[in-house]
């Protein structure tokens, strides 16, 4: 699409070291603060706008959507969300494991960028970017990049957590598989993309498993198996051209 510009960064390239080796943009992470910011002005740069014009969220996995206006993106924006219609913008979220989603509402020109756990998705970070965007201008045509995260294959979750799910709604049965008697393998991705699909949002994939590609993409359950003390974050991105 002509009117936007994108990005799902992996961690190569970047001036990270150790275990945040590469483009880690994780501003929460414990990695040296100038290597973190002249990652973040790299990506910035690649997305042609000055650094203070690349947007990031405090993120807590929340189901909170703020848009980003000229009277707050000089401010700390807590939230799990963002959307849009400012052009001269970068919008980033950081991810290790959740799932980046891109959107863009091609009618109206409006983008924004969703950092989705499996908390945020579950209390209902999805919809309520969606309907923001809905109440800003109405007969949209939106769509979504869903990027890379953790693969079903290596998403072990207890009875606990299924449960809390199948609780819910019992259709939630349909994103787990059995591994043992005591695990649960999860698809966080079918999960988001349902939910997507649900809101009538076309949806792309960038079908990449953050855990199982260690040399592309950092991951926080792969660096708590590993008993590394921190972890580093990739980013995603979106602007309106």
């Amino acid at each position: 699409m002509k009117e936007i510009k994108h990005c799902f960064f992996s961690r190569k390239k970047g001036f990270s070291k150790g275990i945040y080796k590469g483009l880690n943009c994780g501003r929460g992470s414990k990695d040296n603060k100038k290597n973190i910011q002249k990652n973040l002005k790299f990506v910035a740069k690649f997305m042609a706008v000055e650094r203070a014009k690349l947007i990031l969220m405090h993120q807590t996995h929340s189901n909170k959507v703020v848009e980003i206006k000229k009277n707050n993106f000089r401010k700390k924006i807590k939230a799990d969300a963002m959307v849009t219609q400012m052009k001269d913008l970068a919008l980033g979220v950081v991810t290790a494991d959740c799932v980046p989603i891109i959107v863009c509402d091609i009618k109206n020109q409006i983008v924004g960028c969703i950092h989705a756990g499996w908390k945020g998705a579950f209390s209902g970070i999805i919809d309520n970017t969606i309907k923001k965007i809905k109440r800003l201008k109405s007969k949209n045509k939106i769509y979504a990049a869903v990027g890379p995260c953790i693969g079903n294959k290596s998403y072990e979750v207890d009875l606990k957590f299924y449960k809390k799910f199948v609780s819910k709604s019992w259709k939630n049965k349909i994103y787990f598989t059995k591994k043992t008697k005591v695990k649960k393998l999860f698809n966080l991705r079918k999960f988001v993309s349902d939910k997507l699909l649900k809101l009538g949002v076309k949806v792309d994939h960038v079908d990449k498993d953050t855990f199982a590609e260690k040399s592309n993409f950092f991951s926080y359950r792969r660096s708590t198996i590993l008993k590394h003390k921190d972890y580093g974050r990739c980013i995603s991105t979106v602007r309106l051209l």
